[in-house]
């Protein structure tokens, strides 16, 4: 009952000053197009900032130059003090808007609006009155640079501070790199701009990133205060002034090198080296180091890994949109057939994104297995202990499918085999609610084989989840001949109400991924055969981009998996594949299944590979040999029709498979290397290792 209350009052209605919500909607007498200004009885002035036309708060070049123009215009007539917030319901502002990076194609260009920017941020920081940012929800990039110009920040409970740059492949822009390592132990700023993950109001209170933590019932009190210099205010202390100083700079510089390259090689993300430059080389130096930020910023906007993880950033959103533009479908209860490795978490998944799941299985050990993992993902997700237990009431184990008669949505999770999921069908489908949808979660097996026997077969769809569910973002929607449209419709909103991407592919064999995957995974086997190490393998697909190497991949994956796809594919298609080795037969007879049984291809112990060290570097033209054959798949489903288009299919490898994301995608880096090219090195390899590399006929077709 008290967390009810305090969750009632820190909803509180948001203190605007002299503005009412009524007064934000009527802009007849705003001067503004972005931002609304107005002074109340005390002589403080409230500046709001609410972007036309956007659901969110971001930093167009419009937006900074109205800003500017205020700025002005306070100094002609100074207010008693500023304060700055956001009229949007629950951010304060999330940075620059993303989309006027790609119109900038020259340093030049990029340093000539950044100058602009600057002069803007910086006139904000030197007003000679008090200025309070207050900040509620997300307060990300830009917005947490423009809120560091203030002399207080104020935020209210729930508030999140970041600076996610890194993950678009560049630093902070905005005079952040300086702002942040002047005001703040530099060593937490440094990490919050290299992680770029965002930080809780507590702890932004506990690092001084924020004055105070203030609900919005008090927040006039300490707006006041501010006014009247009582209210503490960050100040950097001996610990911060000391860590900028050249000799501490060099020595943790060192250090965050050697953690950041672990984590990703330079050369395919420089923004973390260029950020460690520019804070070693003029960490005590603020003006310096804003100077400096631009034109390092401006070199890493203009590269390629910029402009391909901006790309992927496009491919996200316009993967979000085709969720969102579907028709408005209200799920609220799914029942889950199946409480294996990926049944179960399928369902916790579901549980966590607030829908009331009931989970069914003939074994009891394997739904209280799902439950177990369940409590673990709420651990991992940082959840209370109430919400937690929320979450846990919404997983219902249902050991006779009573479930099914109430589910707007029955996903089948059960072993891949098609007489099993036939059985399972005749089970379940009479029981299904007028509307409600059958959905199957094979990751090989055709719709048009698995809907024989169906009375009603419009109203199956595949929904492919890639595992493990709670880390991969994608689901493959898979549509079969004879889909009723409002079956696929509902299929594709419902992968938006449980938080994942959805990659709209037709029914055949292997879908799109693993159809592409597998290509990749049994030429690593070849290697095998020929001598190659293991590690020589993974190193040179790490090496190349990939998160983890083709052979600890199909551990992970499990060999039994691997295997069933790659009969399947073998079975099913008429191009030529590699062989399957008669050893990964014997390892799978043998229960050697990878990681899940801790031996497969490598030996795993507390869910890591044991891998050997300093082996030799595999042999010249290992990464075209595996990387290749992935895009001539790639190629084969565009050409079919499995899949839409080349944005589509590079989204779906990158947030399925873990493709280099700094590459664009496999169908952007076959464009960038330009098609001819990738036919050209397909027919050598077909002439020195067989048939298995013939160029697919689409890469002849287009240009590229």
């Amino acid at each position: 009952m008290a967390g009810h209350i305090l969750d009632t009052l820190n909803r509180q209605e948001r203190q605007l000053g002299p503005f009412g919500r009524g007064d934000l909607i009527n802009t007849e007498v705003n001067p503004w197009q972005h931002w609304h200004l107005r002074t109340d009885d005390t002589g403080i002035a409230w500046l709001v900032m609410d972007r036309a036309d956007a659901n969110t708060n971001s930093l167009s070049q419009a937006v900074l130059e109205e800003l500017g123009q205020i700025l002005e215009q306070l100094l002609l007539n100074k207010p008693r003090g500023l304060v700055l917030r956001s009229a949007k319901d629950n951010h304060f502002c999330v940075g620059a808007d993303i989309r006027e990076f790609r119109s900038l194609e020259t340093t030049e260009s990029v340093e000539q609006k950044l100058h602009a920017a600057h002069a803007v941020a910086d006139r904000l920081a030197s007003l000679n009155f008090p200025t309070v940012a207050v900040i509620h929800g997300h307060c990300f990039g830009g917005g947490l640079e423009l809120a560091l110009c203030c002399r207080y920040r104020l935020a209210v409970p729930g508030a999140s501070l970041g600076f996610p740059e890194v993950q678009l492949g560049l630093h902070p822009g905005l005079g952040g790199t300086a702002r942040a390592t002047q005001l703040i132990d530099p060593i937490a700023a440094m990490t919050m701009m290299l992680t770029g993950k965002p930080m809780p109001d507590s702890k932004a209170k506990k690092l001084g990133l924020i004055d105070d933590l203030v609900p919005e019932r008090h927040l006039a009190n300490a707006i006041e205060a501010a006014m009247r210099g009582k209210l503490p205010r960050q100040q950097p202390g001996l610990k911060a002034r000391l860590l900028n100083s050249a000799p501490a700079r060099q020595l943790a510089a060192k250090k965050m090198r050697e953690q950041a390259a672990h984590k990703a090689s330079p050369d395919h993300y420089p923004a973390p080296e260029a950020l460690i430059e520019l804070w070693e080389k003029h960490g005590s130096d603020s003006s310096a180091m804003r100077r400096a930020e631009i034109s390092s910023f401006a070199r890493l906007l203009t590269g390629h890994t910029a402009q391909n993880l901006i790309r992927v950033f496009f491919l996200r959103e316009a993967m979000k949109g085709i969720a969102k533009e579907q028709p408005t479908y209200h799920f609220k209860r799914v029942h889950v057939v199946g409480a294996g490795a990926m049944g179960g978490d399928i369902a916790g998944w579901c549980a966590l994104q607030g829908l009331t799941v009931t989970l069914s299985d003939q074994k009891t050990d394997s739904i209280a297995r799902a439950v177990k993992q369940a409590a673990e993902l709420c651990d991992r997700k940082h959840l209370g202990p109430a919400e937690k237990r929320r979450v846990l009431d919404r997983l219902i184990p249902d050991l006779n499918n009573l479930g099914v008669r109430t589910a707007d949505i029955v996903i089948e999770a059960v072993p891949e085999d098609l007489d099993i999921k036939h059985k399972v069908y005749r089970a379940i489908e009479p029981k299904l609610k007028p509307g409600a949808i059958l959905a199957t979660n094979t990751s090989s097996i055709p719709l048009d084989q698995l809907k024989e026997g169906l009375q009603n077969p419009e109203r199956l769809v595949g929904l492919h989840f890639f595992n493990p569910v709670a880390m991969m973002q994608l689901i493959e929607v898979v549509s079969q001949r004879g889909i009723a449209e409002d079956t696929y419709q509902k299929a594709l909103a419902f992968t938006g109400k449980i938080n994942r991407l959805p990659a709209p592919v037709s029914s055949a064999p292997g879908f799109l991924v693993n159809r592409a995957l597998t290509p990749y995974l049994l030429e690593a086997m070849v290697m095998l055969d020929e001598g190659i190490a293991p590690e020589s393998i993974d190193q040179a697909a790490v090496d190349f981009g990939m998160p983890v190497g083709p052979v600890e991949l199909a551990d992970q994956v499990g060999l039994d998996i691997c295997l069933g796809v790659a009969d399947m594919l073998h079975e099913q298609l008429s191009t030529e594949m590699a062989p399957i080795p008669d050893w990964l037969r014997q390892k799978v007879e043998e229960g050697k299944l990878g990681k899940k049984s801790g031996q497969g291809l490598y030996t795993w112990q507390d869910g890591k590979a044991q891998k050997k060290k300093d082996l030799p570097k595999a042999p010249e033209g290992t990464v075209n040999r595996l990387i290749l054959p992935m895009l001539n798949a790639c190629m084969a489903c565009l050409r079919l029709g499995v899949v839409p288009d080349e944005d589509i299919l590079d989204g779906a490898m990158i947030f399925g498979t873990g493709f280099a994301p700094f590459r664009g995608g496999p169908m952007h880096y076959a464009r960038r290397n330009g098609f001819a090219e990738i036919a050209i090195r397909l027919d050598v390899l077909e002439q020195q290792h067989g048939p298995r590399f013939r160029p697919d006929p689409g890469w002849r077709k287009d240009n590229g």
